[in-house]
């Protein structure tokens, strides 16, 4: 049987609260189905530089992440493309943006490629 899932809007609604609380900011940039959503995680860097990161899951079934941005930090007009490319796919996804120039941002699972 298979480990129910927590709905993708309150695990957005969580990590909202996780940054507020690390002094964070973040906002949701879209909203998506908000049951099962796939997410992006849009990390600007506030120096002209971002990274992004694509909801997947691991063997197991539990959360994972891959990078949408490819090996580090992007130009944010590259990283504006992919979040662009992935909506035109699925009009589903939500967009999280956090602005975390100090690196401290953890996502929730193992960064998987």
């Amino acid at each position: 049987m298979a480990e129910p899932r927590l709905r993708t809007e309150i695990w957005v609604k969580a990590q909202l609260r996780l940054c507020d609380q690390a002094m964070l900011p973040a906002f949701v940039r879209r909203r998506g189905d908000p049951d099962a959503g796939a997410v992006i995680v849009k990390l600007d860097r506030m120096n002209g530089t971002s990274e992004v990161f694509a909801q997947a899951r691991a063997g197991d079934g539990s959360r994972a992440w891959t990078r949408g941005s490819g090996e580090g930090v992007v130009l944010d007009t590259e990283a504006e493309a992919y979040v662009q490319r992935q909506l035109s796919f699925d009009p589903d996804i939500w967009v999280l943006e956090v602005e975390d120039p100090g690196l401290r941002y953890i996502l929730d699972g193992p960064l998987i490629t």
